[in-house]
C-alpha cells in the first residue's frame, strides 16, 4: 500500500467502465500522469471515451493532488476542493456534494502498485457507477 502522495507520481494506464442506469454504458482507456509541481502533484488524464454506440471521442481532465496530514486532498484544476482519501487506510474516500447530485468514492489500494477508484453517483438525473483501474 502506498505511504504518501509522492508514491503516486508516475504514468499510469487507465481503464474505466461506466455503468449508467439511466443512459448508455461507457468505457474509457488512456493514461494518467501524476507530475510533481512543487506543492503536490498534477493529475492529467487523456484517452478515448465511448458512450453506448456513439462515436469514440478524446477525453481529458486534470486535478491537483495535495498532502493534508495523512490524507490526500484532490482539488479541481481551479483549486476548488473535490474530495480527500486516506492512502494508509486502504484508500477510504468520502462524499462530495454537487447539488443536487451526490458523489461517493472508494479507493482500493490493497493490490499496490495496481489500484482503483469506484464512484457511485446519484441525483435527480444521475444514477451510475464508475470503476477505474490504474496500472503501471
Amino acid at each position: 500500500m502506498p505511504r504518501g502522495l509522492m508514491n503516486f507520481a508516475r504514468d499510469w494506464r487507465v481503464k474505466r467502465v461506466i455503468e449508467d442506469r439511466l443512459g448508455p454504458p461507457g468505457r474509457f482507456e488512456g493514461t494518467a500522469t501524476l507530475t510533481p509541481d512543487g506543492v503536490g502533484l498534477i493529475y492529467a488524464e487523456i484517452g478515448r471515451l465511448t458512450l453506448g454506440s456513439a462515436p469514440t471521442m478524446q477525453a481529458e481532465r486534470s486535478y491537483l493532488w495535495r498532502e493534508e496530514g495523512d490524507l490526500i486532498q484532490v482539488l479541481f484544476d481551479d483549486a476548488r476542493p473535490f474530495h480527500r482519501f486516506d492512502p494508509n487506510l486502504g484508500g477510504a474516500g468520502e462524499r462530495h456534494y454537487c447539488d443536487p447530485d451526490v458523489y461517493d468514492v472508494v479507493y482500493a489500494l490493497d493490490d499496490w502498485p495496481n489500484w482503483s477508484s469506484t464512484w457511485t453517483v446519484t441525483g435527480p438525473r444521475k444514477d451510475y457507477t464508475m470503476r477505474t483501474q490504474f496500472a503501471r
